[in-house]
């Protein structure tokens, strides 16, 4: 098992270690020693996969977790649930006790086993398996592997009995080339859904853009301020969600938030049409601004994230009113679309409310935090600062958002304690070069565009 995890492209693996899986982690000492994936040692379940979290939500690629038997999954299930409501990809080993009663030391491997283990997560992961064979636990871990990488990410969870684990290998094992089972790329919209889309946009007059959960690739987010500009698109964000679109951009005229302010409640109810790039509760967006459920604009949605419902969670939000459902990843439609529509654009371009308005409190908050926030924007100056997340009242004036990696969204599930884990998994690579201007309000900062793309493995 350790090797099939040495054969997947996987660095890392986040543990509390723990009984049960005794053998795994025995073979990850013994047997792989300093070869991937490397242990990260956790003081507890719940900060490994926010560890595992943190990374997924800078690389969109899976990490290794592996949990301690029922109370090591009880413990790390708020974890999970946050990963799910963030379609975070990682594949996580769980454990038990002897499934066979009779190997069952006394107490304590009674105390730490437990039938159909995973039940105790199952509406908020995507797949999960319990292996009765070595063969079965190889296939079982690239299948999760495999099943963690398709879109809609999650998720996935795989249970060893310890026994296993322990079980003497009689005949060579043939580990599977991991390279011949990749997840194909997701599924377009088709072209006649796409040439709709292309149609609608290039004749309406004023258009907005949802930009929500959106990829952490910078060539896609040019792609992003690409279409708002041949549109003449005016862009809204959301703090719920990654930076998703430069908030220092003229068609970006209102701070991003958690809620509506009362100007984009304005400005959507006056939009002839909007486009919808994943947005986190279309649905409860929409009725806010129309009550009645029938929006005066057309509204094209752009998701896969239909795909991950179930009947026990609620985190598909209300259902959306929608005119043309375009079924694919937002950047891949962002990138059709630009094939499809003119590369000029006549409509005026949208203006920027003053600064002092961008700026002053208009939420209630209190002057202090204001000020806090402004004097923190002053003292990172030219730093390139990538934000874990914010409170929930950080006054979105004070966002100064110009690469996917400057924020990093909220923790998905609004539960606590994920901060730790997740401050250490997405500690932004090395790599992250770019040019750097002053943060200071008015002032701009510029990218040199050839931002290394985070979709890939960090070093």
């Amino acid at each position: 098992m350790a090797w099939a995890l040495r054969a997947l492209p996987i660095d890392y693996i986040a543990l509390n270690p723990g009984a049960s899986y005794r053998g795994l982690h025995d073979s990850l000492v013994n047997v792989l020693g300093d070869l991937a994936p490397s242990m990260l040692v956790c003081l507890h379940e719940e900060h490994a996969v926010a560890l595992a979290h943190g990374y997924a939500k800078v690389t969109k690629q899976p990490m290794a977790v592996a949990l301690h038997s029922n109370v090591g999954l009880i413990h790390a299930s708020m974890a999970i649930y946050n990963a799910w409501c963030n379609r975070a990809p990682m594949l996580i080993l769980g454990a038990t006790g002897p499934v066979d009663a009779n190997r069952r030391r006394p107490w304590i491997d009674w105390i730490h086993t437990s039938q159909d283990q995973a039940a105790l997560i199952r509406p908020f992961i995507k797949w999960d398996n319990q292996p009765a064979s070595v063969g079965a636990a190889l296939e079982a871990i690239l299948r999760a592997w495999q099943t963690s990488r398709r879109r809609p990410y999650g998720p996935v969870y795989v249970c060893l009995d310890v026994s296993l684990q322990e079980q003497a290998i009689t005949e060579p094992i043939n580990l599977p080339d991991p390279q011949r089972f990749l997840p194909g790329e997701p599924p377009m919209p088709c072209e006649s859904s796409l040439d709709e889309a292309a149609r609608l946009l290039n004749e309406a007059r004023n258009p907005v853009i949802l930009a929500g959960r959106v990829s952490r690739d910078s060539n896609d987010w040019e792609r992003r301020v690409s279409l708002a500009e041949r549109l003449g698109a005016t862009v809204l964000s959301d703090l719920k969600v990654a930076a998703a679109f430069s908030t220092e951009h003229p068609l970006h005229p209102f701070a991003p938030a958690f809620r509506l302010c009362d100007d984009a409640i304005d400005l959507l109810s006056r939009a002839d049409l909007i486009l919808s790039l994943d947005w986190l509760d279309l649905g409860g967006t929409l009725y806010t601004v129309w009550p009645d459920g029938k929006p005066t604009a057309h509204v094209i949605h752009a998701t896969f994230d239909d795909y991950a419902m179930n009947g026990w969670a609620m985190n598909h939000q209300r259902m959306a009113p929608v005119d043309l459902a375009l079924d694919g990843t937002p950047d891949t439609v962002v990138e059709a679309l630009l094939h499809r529509l003119p590369n000029t654009s006549t409509r005026p371009q949208a203006s920027r409310p003053p600064e002092a308005s961008r700026t002053k409190d208009i939420s209630g908050l209190s002057l202090d935090l204001q000020a806090l926030a402004e004097a923190l924007n002053e003292q990172l100056d030219t730093q390139p600062v990538s934000y874990l997340r914010l409170p929930l009242g950080w006054p979105g004036s004070a966002c100064r958002f110009l690469h996917p990696l400057d924020y990093l969204g909220y923790d998905g599930g609004a539960g606590i304690g994920s901060g730790p884990g997740m401050g250490r998994g997405s500690r932004p690579c090395p790599q992250r070069q770019r040019a750097c201007a002053p943060r200071h309000p008015g002032r701009r900062r510029s990218h040199d565009g050839n931002q290394r793309s985070v979709d890939r493995r960090p070093p």
